[in-house]
C-alpha cells in the first residue's frame, strides 16, 4: 500500500483504530434536573444514550424492593421514616417528585420490579444494594430476563450469595488496597470491580486488569467533566458513573469510544 493510500485510508477512517468501548453509567438516573431513582430520571438516560442506569435498592418491612439511596424517605420524599420499617403501602403513598420541582409532583418511589421492566431491551442496570438479599435479588433479576445485562455492586459477602445461586450473574465489589484486590479476586472472579476517587490507584488497577476483570469508576462532582472522564479512561477505566450522562455520552462518541 503506497503512503498516499494509507494517508488516505486514515482520513476516511480516524476511528478504525479506536475499538476500546467505555460505558456510561447514569448515577440514580439523569437527577439534577429530575428526582432520582425515580422513572422520569431513568427514561432521561435511556433518551440520551447511557449504557446503564444506577439504581439503589431497599426492602421494605413486608419484603418489597424499592429504589431510594438513602434508609429513610426523607430527603426525598413528603413523607418521614425508614424503607424498612415501612410497609410497601406506605411507601407508594409517598411523593418523590414535588421536592424536586412541582412538575414532578406525584412522582412515586419505583419498585426494583419496574426499573427492571423498563430498562429491559433499552439500558443496563447497575444495581447498587443497600438493603437487600441474595435470593430476592436474584429471584427479580432473572424473572424479568435482565440476568445478562445487570451488574451488581454489593459487599464481597453478599457478592459470594449472589454467585452462588446463579453464576451468570455478574457481581461488582469494590476494591479498598492492592491486598484487598487480590482477596476480591481468588473468592469472586468477578468480571467487574468498582472503584471510588478514593481506591483509583495504578496499583489496585494493575490487579484488576491482571485478573482481566473490567473496572467502572465514579466521576462526579469536580471530576465530572471532560478532564475527569479522559484521566479516568488513561487510567484504564471501562465504565464511568456519572451524574451528567447527556455530556458524558456527547464526550465517548466524539472520541470514538461508545
Amino acid at each position: 500500500m503506497s503512503k498516499y493510500v494509507l494517508l488516505l485510508v486514515l482520513t476516511i477512517f480516524p476511528v478504525a483504530a479506536q475499538t476500546r468501548r467505555v460505558v456510561a453509567i447514569s448515577h440514580r438516573g439523569e437527577h439534577l434536573q429530575r428526582p432520582e431513582n425515580t422513572i422520569p430520571a431513568f427514561q432521561e438516560a435511556i433518551r440520551v444514550g447511557a449504557d446503564f442506569i444506577e439504581v439503589d435498592v431497599q426492602t421494605t418491612a413486608d419484603g418489597k424492593l424499592v429504589l431510594s439511596h438513602d434508609a429513610t424517605v426523607d430527603r426525598c420524599t413528603n413523607g418521614k421514616g425508614r424503607v424498612s420499617e415501612m410497609t410497601f403501602e406506605q411507601v407508594e403513598a409517598l411523593d418523590a417528585g414535588i421536592k424536586k420541582a412541582p412538575e414532578y409532583a406525584g412522582t412515586k418511589i419505583p419498585t426494583f420490579d419496574q426499573a427492571l421492566d423498563l430498562a429491559r431491551g433499552k439500558i443496563g442496570i447497575y444495581v447498587d444494594v443497600k438493603n437487600a438479599t441474595a435470593q430476592d435479588l436474584v429471584t427479580h433479576i432473572d424473572g424479568h430476563g435482565m440476568t445478562e445485562h445487570v451488574v451488581i455492586y454489593c459487599k464481597a459477602t453478599l457478592c459470594k450469595q449472589i454467585e452462588d445461586l446463579n453464576p451468570k450473574l455478574k457481581v461488582m465489589p469494590e476494591s479498598s488496597s492492592v491486598e484487598h484486590s487480590h482477596i476480591l479476586v481468588e473468592l469472586l472472579h468477578p468480571k467487574v470491580i468498582a472503584f471510588g476517587a478514593g481506591d483509583w490507584t495504578p496499583e489496585i488497577i494493575a490487579v484488576a486488569k491482571e485478573a482481566n476483570a473490567e473496572v467502572y469508576v465514579d466521576r462526579m462532582g469536580a471530576t465530572d467533566a471532560p478532564e475527569g472522564w479522559q484521566s479516568a479512561i488513561d487510567a484504564g477505566a471501562d465504565g464511568i458513573q456519572t451524574d451528567r450522562p447527556g455530556p458524558l455520552v456527547e464526550y465517548l462518541r466524539e472520541k470514538g469510544y461508545k
